[in-house]
């Protein structure tokens, strides 16, 4: 079950709950794909667009390993881009230069704060042809995420937060967090094995707590066509949010019950949106 396809929105919905959330992670290792998957892959020798992959917070681009296979073996070119984890606005000019170096259409793909990075970032990449945003935020130009997701409350999020204070690039103490091991689990991945997520957990990044408070300077979804898998089981960044994300951009819209880690605990569903958005640029 890949979930469950809904009409392009037009019209927010009212949105009660939701989410002080930036995250990420996943996992690495993936299941075999299925037999049909490269039954339909793109072999007629045109541009095909390439595939970039954004990992958002508490990871780094191997989260993306069960979605990467997949993709692959359905004939598609991905890259799995690094995201420094520093700051919206430092983080989305190292993508953005990433994407410069790619020739030929680009469907750029964020999951949960890599949203963020991707819409900012491919305001500035005229070969992203189109948006993908998995569990993720979609903030418009302007917004601060830590005041985006303060307007929908619920998260979990925040209370598993562990602050530690860093050198800062200027000299002065900054901060970066990281999740409680012990709530990785709950918080992020409650359907995903107990015994994945503590590999996970072990293993996860720090976030820049500047990532909050950065303001984002452009929204390149308002130029470019969307898709959005909500993660109706979301504990990061909870449902409402997602939903109201993907009714302002006008997104093509799947709903999965999954956590916050779908391209961990259904990368099926995660890989066929992306590829619906690679067919729509490549028809």
């Amino acid at each position: 079950m890949t979930g469950r396809p809904l009409s392009r929105r037009h019209t927010l919905k009212g949105a009660v709950g939701a989410a002080a959330a930036l995250t990420a992670a996943s996992a690495t290792g993936a299941a075999p794909a299925a037999a049909s998957d490269g039954a339909d892959a793109e072999t007629d020798g045109t541009a095909k667009a390439t595939v970039v992959l954004v990992h958002g917070a508490f990871a780094d681009a191997a989260c993306w390993n069960p979605v990467t296979e997949r993709l692959q073996r359905q004939g598609h070119q991905v890259i799995a881009a690094a995201n420094p984890l520093r700051g919206l606005t430092h983080d989305a000019a190292q993508v953005a230069a990433r994407l410069a170096a790619i020739p030929g259409p680009v469907v750029l793909a964020g999951h949960s704060y890599g949203g963020a990075v991707i819409t900012q970032a491919a305001a500035t990449a005229p070969n992203v042809k189109a948006l993908v945003y998995i569990a993720a935020f979609v903030p418009d130009t302007g917004e601060v995420l830590g005041e985006l997701a303060a307007r929908f409350p619920g998260s979990q999020l925040d209370a598993a937060l562990t602050p530690v204070p860093v050198p800062g690039p200027d000299g002065t103490t900054a901060i970066d967090l990281y999740i409680r091991t012990d709530r990785y689990h709950d918080v992020f991945a409650q359907d995903v094995a107990r015994h994945t997520t503590q590999v996970l957990a072990a293993g996860q990044r720090p976030l820049s707590a500047s990532a909050f408070t950065d303001r984002v300077s452009a929204a390149a979804w308002r130029t470019l066509p969307s898709w959005n898998l909500i993660s109706t089981r979301d504990r990061g960044i909870v449902p409402a949010l997602q939903h109201f994300q993907a009714t302002r951009a006008r997104s093509r819209t799947v709903e999965v019950p999954t956590s916050h880690l779908p391209m961990h605990s259904r990368p099926d569903a995660v890989a066929a949106l992306i590829r619906t958005a690679a067919r729509a640029v490549n028809p």
